[in-house]
């Protein structure tokens, strides 16, 4: 009799036990569950890809390569405009167009801004070392031309790229940094009053020891840092400040293709020489920034907004030397 209490009380502990077991199991994974739901749904390029694409009012040429044209986009005021030069990312690669970021210019169109979306050469159709930088330089001056007919204030021009479009946007700011008669031949020409990087890539020799987009950085520049480290003095931002017109750049906390450790090492460098403003958007990956249905977009939007509103040219550092070796 006694034996068979002290069973029914092991199996009664048993039970308990298991019953608690479960209960812990099902709590767990109800908190799973709640981390999973509270997980960003981060964009993915394949769904940017598939967004409606939104032309330009107008497409226009500046050479004779097919790449090389613009999408202006012109907002309904009569003017004159301030102007947005966009330029896309997609690691300078050919597969990726202007279309990428169509929506984005329809946006800034809406907010009352002129945007040139710049096609250029990339990496499979002609691009690389010289001719990406040559077509940015030669696409930015063109609005030279297009100024006069459509009402274009050059004068609150700013420059947005995103991701490889963010290196480039950094680089045309610097351009006029260049020494004379470097190989790539565009020191002179239209000078942007700010730029707005959206998850940019600055500094393109670190770039290469963090292996952003995957071995695409020697192939824009044509050969390793230790390999051309003269083309790298002349093609990136770094090597260029003080660029002489403020910065902003935006990258979000889950962007897996340009992290945001890599952007606050490059903004804690260029805030030394020039005006820099850094915003890290949660929940972001690195295409919500590109995409105006986002809650990332109204921090690209105002950042955009704040620089075509100024007119200061900086005109203090255009005197100054580049720095080159400051890598």
């Amino acid at each position: 009799m006694k034996r068979r209490k002290f069973l029914n009380r092991a199996l009664s502990t048993v039970a308990i036990v298991g019953s608690n077991s479960v209960i812990a199991q099902s709590i767990s994974a109800v908190n799973d569950q709640s981390i999973i739901a509270q997980a960003p749904n981060i964009l993915t390029v394949d769904e940017v890809l598939a967004l409606p694409n939104v032309p330009g009012d107008h497409r226009f040429f500046y050479g004779s390569d097919p790449a090389q044209f613009g999408d202006l986009y012109l907002p309904q005021s009569k003017g004159p405009h301030p102007v947005v030069l966009l330029l896309h990312g997609g690691c300078w690669r050919a597969q990726y167009s202007l279309t990428l970021v169509a929506q984005m210019a329809a946006a800034l169109r809406q907010a009352g801004l002129a945007v040139w979306n710049l096609e250029y050469r990339r990496l499979g159709n002609g691009g690389g070392w010289p001719t990406t930088f040559q077509d940015v330089a030669m696409g930015a001056d063109f609005l030279q031309t297009l100024a006069p007919q459509f009402a274009l204030d050059l004068k609150r021009l700013v420059a947005v790229g995103h991701s490889a479009g963010g290196h480039l946007a950094l680089w045309l700011a610097g351009r006029h940094r260049l020494p004379e008669n470097n190989p790539l031949g565009v020191g002179q020409g239209v000078r942007v009053n700010g730029v707005v990087s959206l998850a940019g890539i600055p500094d393109l020799i670190t770039g290469v020891q963090q292996n952003i987009c995957r071995g695409a950085i020697p192939e824009i520049v044509g050969g390793l840092p230790d390999q051309a480290p003269d083309r790298y003095k002349l093609a990136q931002a770094r090597a260029l400040l003080p660029l002489g017109v403020p910065q902003w750049h935006l990258v979000g906390t889950e962007d897996q293709i340009v992290p945001a450790a890599y952007i606050k090492e490059y903004v804690e460098v260029a805030r030394q020489y020039d005006e820099v403003h850094l915003k890290i958007l949660p929940n972001a990956g690195h295409f919500e920034l590109i995409v105006p249905t986002t809650t990332a977009w109204p921090a690209v939007r105002q950042a955009v907004l704040d620089l075509v509103r100024r007119d200061s040219r900086y005109e203090y550092y255009w005197n100054k030397k580049p720095n080159f070796y400051n890598f």
